[in-house]
């Protein structure tokens, strides 16, 4: 359930400002959802990190076995610890810089749906196939290498690449800007 903070000066006042649901509507950077919708089976990815040192870290991707009410079982499918059954936990969440003039807590799972994931939580996993989709010039320096280098073979890589207008094309720009390099 999402609260007011009480640690917030005008916490007296808020409960009477804000309902139950404007809170939970509320979607902030780095908190997952009010409400997530997940089903046994389905793959997920942690957003924080858990328990580092049994792998459980940001970008992880689990695959869920048994849904609780506090706590999820699921089956890691990527990175360190393959195949090892773990228990996540619902925690307490407040947003360090929401934008808001108030303070919130969240009690969520660090969790989210993940069928697809950008080439930045990719990194450093490896994958036996890869679909790669580029609307655009991959716009940071070593990212289309990052992208590329995460499947294990040249085989398991299929990649969409779009032009301006939108139609599949053969080919993408890898955006340098040479300026960066200039003083180093």
């Amino acid at each position: 359930m999402d609260t007011t903070c009480k640690s917030d000066e005008d916490y007296d006042i808020q409960g009477d400002w804000f309902t139950t649901e404007f809170l939970n509507d509320i979607k902030c950077s780095g908190i997952p959802n009010h409400r997530l919708i997940l089903k046994t089976g389905v793959p997920i990815m942690l957003l924080r990190n858990i328990d580092q040192a049994s792998g459980l870290c940001n970008g992880t991707r689990l695959q869920v076995n048994h849904l609780g009410k506090n706590i999820i079982t699921a089956t890691v499918i990527t990175s360190k610890g393959i195949g090892q059954k773990v228990l996540i936990p619902r925690m307490d969440l407040v947003p360090t810089d929401s934008g808001f003039p108030f303070k919130f807590s969240r009690r969520q799972f660090l969790i989210s749906l993940c069928f697809v994931m950008t080439i930045n939580k990719s990194q450093g996993q490896p994958y036996s196939k890869v679909g790669l989709y580029l609307p655009r010039p991959v716009f940071t320096h070593g990212q289309l290498y990052v992208a590329i280098s995460r499947v294990t073979t040249k085989k398991g890589l299929k990649m969409l690449i779009l032009d301006e207008d939108g139609n599949p094309c053969n080919s993408t720009l890898n955006v340098v800007y040479p300026e960066v390099f200039s003083n180093l």
